[in-house]
Order: structure tokens, then C-alpha cells, then sequence
């Protein structure tokens, strides 16, 4: 086995072999189960290496079987995303006036290819080593300028097949030399630029997310340099000391969740959940009528008070559901039969609130779990009842429950009208990150409700897309930090 396997598009069409090296195509890496040699070192050629693009995918398993690849997945948002790498760019930026100032006769020009590390001019292989340490791409291309002492304007990782023939004798030399003697890959040392504060409750029975779930979103704000750190309601006074708030407990109105939320307001940090989303997911009152004056596809509602509780008999029928409307995690929703149990469930619940929820009761297996984040889906989960109960969560009475079974699939796997439903529901709601529920029936389908503070769970919400999930939420909140 070749100590270096070079993952391309197609093979036939690599003009660069070597002695110790064998080339894969990445469909054949992608479908290989047979695990390589823990010598093997792996490099990525391949022409798509967006997010989710075919490379992408080669890099993602490569972590997920433990073989080394280059470029990691990491270091492809890291390159591919401008907005989040913009912080390295200090360091190249001291490289190059180095550079600079011991240059004679007529400045370099760019930009500069550098492929494994290696460039053409002697000059700038101070810059070219370290933008190749910073991202760890075959092929990189950096962009500066001279004026003002130098700087650097941007990096791409351009394609092999896009090099002319200049650059392409570069990558062959380049490719000889790292072929030869691996280099080890080195940790960024730079500091992180963002601190992000994860208000959390370690003793919650049910929380948002489980200890596994924020234990990789912190390994994935290593790469992103967000450096993340787990706080508590008592760290309230010190808030202000953070760049931004992801709020991973269950939130309510008359609750420090919401304080926390508001105090970040107050100090212009981006916060998920803002208030304002608290606000309006947490009362299914508001909901209701949000969803009824936007044409959101919903089951039957009727807000009932003391007086009005009989109407549900005769305008929804029986079963229906009867709802508290700031209740959350299935609790404080009933099922009523009989008309009996519509007065002794209702007048219980009316004791808590002015105001409570009547809805149709719609039988389904499962419930459509679209997570949506600034307005685009995220993720698709189905969530299926308990067993022997109707709906997902069932409270026992003594304090424990149960919970139903989960299937997370692709989001372009998830039928085309729920995610449509589930956009339609949380647009008038912000650009938070939600957890939409909707029922797919006979009649279409039907949204239940918009989570502000749906559950991220490892294992679960993040099955298909792993730490790709943690990282698609970081750096949502890096745009919200760098736009302020």
C-alpha cells in the first residue's frame, strides 16, 4: 500500500504520479469500507470542495474513520468561508511585510500560488509556509498588496485543473518534496478571536442539548476560533465579558433564560434565543394567531377561555387536545375524549392560565422536526411518539417519562412541502435558529408548533450532518459578531 493516496475527481485524468503514491477516485474512497493503513496519509485534489460538495464529503469521512486527510473538512470552511478566516490574516499580514521590507528592485507580484507550502518566490517562502500552516490546503492563492507596508487581501484554494502550466510545475515539485517526508500538521497557536457563552443547567432533566452536544460544539469552535465556554445563571453580571450568547436551557418569559436574553440585548451581543423569539414561541396563544394570520397550514384552533371552554366540543369534536399555552416539552398538554373530561381538564388548566388552547387531535406515527437557522433549513428530524402514547414525550408520575424514537435524514430527503411549511411559520417569528413541528397528513401538511429553543442533541439532531451542525451555528454567530 502507498504511503500517500491522492483523492481526485477521476484518476485517469491525474498527470502526477510518483513513486509511494496511489491514486483514488472519490467515489471509490467514499464507498470504501475496507479501513486504510494508520501510515496512509491522504490528499484531497478533488475539483468540488464547497460545503457538502463531493470533496467535502471525502474530507468529513476521513475524520469520521480516523485517517488523515489534507485538507481536513475544518480547514475547507476555514478557507472557504471569508468571513471567518479574515481573522488569520494578521499573521500572513506580518509574513509579508517581513517579506516586504527585505525586497529589492520590483515588489512581488500578486497573487501567489503556493502549493504544499512551496511558492516560486524565494522571497515570500516565509508567507507561503505559514498561509500553508494556517490552512492546510494542497493548493492555496493569496492575494495581497504592496501599498501601506503590505497586506494581505484574501486566500483561495484554487482547482488543479484551473493552474496553467507555470503553476502546474510548481505543484509537481511541491507534491515530490511533501511526498518524500510528510510534514506533520500543526495546531493553530493564535489565540481564539471569539469568546461565545453557552448559558446551560447541568442538573436540567430535560435540557436542549446533552452534555455530548456541547462538548462538540466546543472541539468545533476550536477550528472556527470561537472559544466556547459553558455558563450558568449565576454568571449573569458577567456577560458583558463574552461576544455572544447561545442560550442551550429551556427558556420560558418568567425565567432567568429570559434576563439573559435581554441583557445581551441591552449589550448588542448576538444572542440565540433573542428575546424577542422567547417571546413569541413561548405562548402557543401567540402562536396560533400568528399562524392564522399568515396562512400557516395548522390543525384547527380555538382559544378558549371560562366562558367560552364548551365551544371546543362543538366546533372541533372529539378527541381533541387541550393546550397551556407556555408549556413546553409536552407538558402541560392533555387529551380530551369526552365532554367530561373537555370541563374537568379545561377548568384545571384555566386555573394557570387566562387562556388556553383547543385543538383538532391529528393522529400521526411521527412529527416533522425542521430545524431552521437565519432562515434556512438546517436539519430534518422525525420525532416518533412513545411508545403506547400519542405523543412524543410521555411524563410518568412520578417525574420520569419516556420518549419516542428519532430518524434524522437530509434536509433535501424531507418532503418539499413540510420544509415549506416549516419556513413559512418561523419567518414572522425572526432569524433565530427554530425547531418547527409539522404533522404530514391526508389533508397536507400541518404545523404544530415553532421551538425558539429546539433540542440539539449529539446523536440525534446532528446524526447526518455531525460537526458540520456545530459549525454551521458558529459561524452563523461569527456573521452576527463580525456584522455588528
Amino acid at each position: 500500500m502507498a504511503d500517500h493516496i491522492i483523492i481526485v475527481d477521476d484518476p485517469a485524468r491525474f498527470d502526477f504520479p510518483g513513486p509511494g503514491r496511489r491514486v483514488l477516485s472519490a467515489r471509490d474512497y467514499i464507498a470504501r469500507t475496507k479501513r486504510l493503513p494508520k501510515r496512509a496519509r491522504l490528499i484531497n485534489l478533488c475539483a468540488d470542495a464547497q460545503y457538502l460538495g463531493l470533496g467535502y464529503y471525502c474530507s468529513l469521512m476521513a475524520e469520521a474513520r480516523g485517517e488523515r486527510m489534507l485538507p481536513s473538512a475544518d480547514a475547507m470552511l476555514w478557507v472557504g468561508w471569508k468571513r471567518i478566516y479574515a481573522r488569520a490574516l494578521g499573521d500572513l499580514d506580518a509574513a509579508l511585510r517581513k517579506a516586504l521590507k527585505r525586497a529589492k528592485g520590483e515588489p512581488p507580484a500578486s497573487p501567489l500560488l503556493i502549493c504544499f507550502g512551496a511558492c516560486d518566490d524565494p522571497s515570500l517562502a516565509a508567507l507561503a509556509r505559514a498561509a500553508f500552516d494556517a490552512f492546510r490546503c494542497p493548493i492555496l492563492s493569496v492575494r495581497f498588496t504592496t501599498e501601506a507596508g503590505g497586506r494581505v487581501l484574501d486566500v483561495d484554494a484554487p482547482k488543479l485543473k484551473k493552474l496553467d502550466e507555470t503553476g502546474r510545475a510548481l505543484f509537481a515539485r511541491a507534491l515530490d518534496r511533501y511526498t518524500r517526508r510528510a510534514r506533520p500538521t500543526p495546531q493553530l497557536a493564535s489565540p481564539p478571536r471569539y469568546a461565545l457563552a453557552v448559558l446551560h443547567d447541568p442538573k436540567e432533566a430535560m435540557p436542549p442539548s446533552n452534555k455530548r452536544a456541547l462538548e462538540r460544539l466546543a472541539k468545533a469552535g476550536q477550528a472556527l476560533s470561537v472559544k466556547v465556554e459553558l455558563i450558568t445563571r449565576k454568571d449573569l453580571p458577567r456577560l458583558a465579558e463574552y461576544d455572544a450568547l447561545f442560550i442551550r436551557e429551556t427558556t420560558n418569559l418568567d425565567h432567568h433564560t429570559y434576563r439573559f436574553a435581554k441583557r445581551a440585548e441591552a449589550e448588542g451581543m448576538p444572542c440565540i434565543d433573542d428575546a424577542t423569539s422567547i417571546l413569541r414561541c413561548c405562548n402557543k396563544v401567540y402562536l396560533a394567531e400568528l399562524f392564522r394570520t399568515n396562512g400557516v397550514p395548522a390543525p384547527r384552533t380555538l382559544v378558549l377561555d371560562r366562558a367560552t371552554l364548551s365551544r371546543a366540543a362543538a366546533e372541533i369534536g372529539f378527541p381533541l387536545v387541550l393546550k397551556i399555552p407556555d408549556s413546553s416539552f409536552s407538558r402541560g398538554v392533555k387529551k380530551a375524549r369526552t365532554p367530561d373530561e373537555l370541563e374537568d381538564i379545561g377548568r384545571a388548566m384555566l386555573k394557570e392560565s387566562d387562556l388556553i388552547l383547543a385543538q383538532e387531535y391529528v393522529e400521526t406515527e411521527y412529527d416533522w422536526r425542521i430545524g431552521i437557522l437565519n432562515g434556512a433549513p438546517l436539519y430534518a428530524s422525525k420525532y416518533f411518539m412513545a411508545a403506547g402514547h400519542w405523543q412524543i414525550v410521555k411524563h410518568e408520575a412520578d417525574g420520569g417519562h419516556d420518549e419516542g424514537l428519532f430518524e434524522t435524514v437530509p434536509i433535501e430527503d424531507a418532503p418539499a412541502d413540510i420544509v415549506d411549511a416549516a419556513l413559512l411559520a418561523a419567518r414572522p417569528i425572526g432569524n433565530g435558529l427554530y425547531g418547527v413541528d409539522v404533522k404530514q397528513t391526508a389533508r397536507g401538511p400541518m404545523v404544530v408548533e415553532v421551538n425558539d429553543n429546539p433540542s440539539l442533541d449529539a446523536g440525534v439532531e446532528d446524526k447526518v450532518l455531525k460537526d458540520a451542525l456545530w459549525r454551521a451555528i458558529l459561524a452563523e454567530f461569527v456573521r452576527r459578531i463580525e456584522a455588528r
